[in-house]
């Protein structure tokens, strides 16, 4: 089962699935269409902004098992890119990504270190 952190960052994204789910009945049969699901910059910003604020919240000891949670989750919701951490960095450098990383950014500021030392937390967790 996904952890905290993968399912308060997939609940937004959920939320706006459920409204555009749709199901169509014919006569005798029911027919789902469900759309595919696409991973938004806003969420792709909010997992880049965890590799800027959790290194000096989590300690010495869990940083690998951080940086295995991060490479982890980063797969999850870039699956076709070889490296998806420098995928993230090269995506944090593109102006066309600014408005979604400085609103990751600010929501990771306004959470602060208590919400964000959780969530990275259990990111470390999440490596297993």
């Amino acid at each position: 089962m996904k952890n905290f952190f993968v399912k308060s960052l997939c609940a937004l994204s959920l939320s706006a699935f459920a409204f555009t789910t749709m199901s169509a009945h014919a006569a005798d049969e029911k027919i789902e269409v469900t759309p595919t699901p696409q991973v938004t910059s806003q969420e792709l910003a909010a997992i880049y902004v965890l590799s800027e604020v959790c290194p000096k919240l989590v300690n010495d000891k869990d940083q690998p098992k951080f940086e295995a949670g991060y490479a982890k989750l980063a797969k999850e919701y870039m699956p076709n890119e070889k490296n998806p951490v420098n995928a993230l960095q090269q995506l944090s450098k593109q102006k066309s990504f600014k408005e979604a990383l400085k609103e990751a950014q600010s929501d990771a500021k306004k959470a602060g270190d208590k919400k964000n030392g959780a969530i990275c937390k259990e990111l470390t967790a999440y490596s297993k």
